[in-house]
């Protein structure tokens, strides 16, 4: 999720924009509660990009403080709830104690299995990209890594290496743009844009976005092992799958919900309950 669409919730409100980045931090902490309860496994939050240093002083300080407050009551969380945490970005351009909180979440999340946040802080998908391409470079160097990559060998290098890609990016605050956030991730995934403010975003905006979701006919690539089992069984074809999925799912998406769900089976895929993103414009 973005989270973007505090400074406006504070200006309408008369109030300055420090206001707007508390209510939206708070907020984070009840979808994030909501995602890990209906089975979300990866909610991915953009909570601090490389361009936001750029913002007035008070504000990133306040934004920083609000960051540390958040990890330090995380951390006396994760060990009663089980929850994991992980932070993508340039860790070393953030304060020492930030860095140490970060490093404390790290030690507390090995320890653990399910849900997962992700929190990006100094985080800027093009700078990812980029770092990404040099530790290969030093591999390389190093005789560590073959001269020839794919995709999945490259992704190793990646902040997010290890964690799905997500299937579903949501922005709130009328922005229809992903503003530099997980370019190499998202190549495939849907995107959700909605006028509400991050403030004001619940979770029923969150299940209207997943509703949306399995709405769209997401006429993916075909896996290789989804190919083979339709050769060998012309009646596993995607049709066919939909067919003896209908009535098998929720509400949110009626018919359409089943034949989604059938054909993500096809397709060796998660739910997408199971892998949800969010780009969070502090």
């Amino acid at each position: 999720i973005i989270l973007d669409g505090n400074g406006r919730w504070a200006k309408r409100r008369g109030l300055p924009r420090t206001a707007g980045h508390a209510v939206g931090s708070e907020n984070f902490r009840k979808i994030a509660t909501y995602c890990k309860n209906i089975g979300v496994e990866y909610l991915t939050v953009y909570a601090f990009s490389t361009e936001n240093w750029k913002r007035p002083e008070d504000e990133v300080k306040t934004i920083m403080r609000l960051l540390g407050k958040y990890l330090r009551e995380a951390v006396d969380t994760m060990e009663r709830d089980h929850i994991r945490m992980k932070v993508l970005g340039d860790v070393e351009g953030l304060p020492e104690e930030l860095r140490a909180l970060v490093a404390r979440t790290d030690e507390i999340s090995s320890r653990y299995e399910g849900f997962q946040a992700n929190i990006c802080l100094n985080y800027g998908g093009r700078d990812e990209i980029v770092r990404a391409a040099m530790r290969y470079a030093a591999d390389l160097r190093d005789g560590k890594a073959p001269e020839e990559i794919g995709e999945a060998e490259f992704g190793n290098y990646l902040y997010s290496a290890g964690i799905p890609d997500p299937e579903l990016l949501i922005r709130p605050g009328g922005e229809e743009r992903i503003s530099n956030f997980l370019l190499w991730q998202c190549a495939y995934s849907e995107f959700y844009f909605t006028d509400v403010l991050w403030p004001d975003f619940t979770t029923e905006e969150l299940d209207k976005a997943i509703a949306e979701y399995h709405r769209r006919d997401r006429r993916l690539r075909r896996l290789p092992h989804a190919r083979r089992a339709a050769r060998e069984d012309p009646r596993r074809t995607l049709s066919g799958a939909a067919r003896a999925g209908e009535g098998a799912a929720g509400n949110a998406g009626g018919g359409g919900l089943s034949r989604r769900a059938a054909a993500r089976d096809l397709r060796g895929e998660q739910s997408p309950r199971r892998a949800a993103v969010r780009d969070t414009g502090l």
